[in-house]
């Protein structure tokens, strides 16, 4: 099983990457991390997530889910969603890789982050998410849902994050 305790500074996961730099994810964890792309699509969101945006039942976003991996074992889902004027016609919306990863492209397209919040729910994992984990029959999760706004306060992205439990959080986010 994956470390218990992860300790790390959020702003890693959403200001743009330098040419040549390991995903914040990699560098964080100091073990062998990794990441499937698993779905890129347009869906009506999850209603904590079309709540953030504003968006009326049945409404659309773009989503971008993948499988978070540590040493190989899946350790987290995470989907991130942005609106859709924000997301079609580039390469959030294409299901492949994004050199330097989401946060350099939204930064190229000038969505830079100024303000990150965290919400954090423990609840029992329902049946795709032990599936996806490996988790056995009565497995808890812990979500994180972050929403990440410009210095204009343009919501731009809300990632949905599904992870093994239990597990020891701490996040420092200090935005220049």
């Amino acid at each position: 099983m994956a470390d218990k305790k992860r300790s790390g500074d959020s702003y890693a996961y959403v200001k743009p990457r330098r040419d040549g730099q390991a995903d914040a994810w990699s560098e964080e964890s100091g073990k062998r991390g990794g990441q499937v792309l698993s779905e890129v699509a347009e869906v009506a969101p999850p209603a904590d997530v079309a709540s953030k945006f504003g968006l009326a039942t049945g409404e659309k976003a773009v989503v971008r889910r993948r499988i978070i991996l540590l040493d190989g074992s899946p350790v987290e889902l995470a989907d991130s969603y942005y609106p859709l004027p924000v997301a079609r016609g580039t390469a959030l919306a294409e299901k492949r890789k994004i050199k330097g990863g989401a946060p350099t492209l939204l930064a190229e397209l000038g969505y830079r982050p100024r303000h990150v919040s965290e919400d954090l729910t423990f609840r029992p994992a329902d049946e795709a998410e032990r599936e996806g984990l490996e988790l056995p029959p009565g497995s808890s999760v812990l979500t994180l849902l972050r929403t990440t706004t410009t210095a204009e306060g343009s919501l731009y992205e809300v990632q949905l994050m599904t992870m093994k439990a239990p597990r020891t959080l701490h996040y420092e986010i200090e935005v220049d």
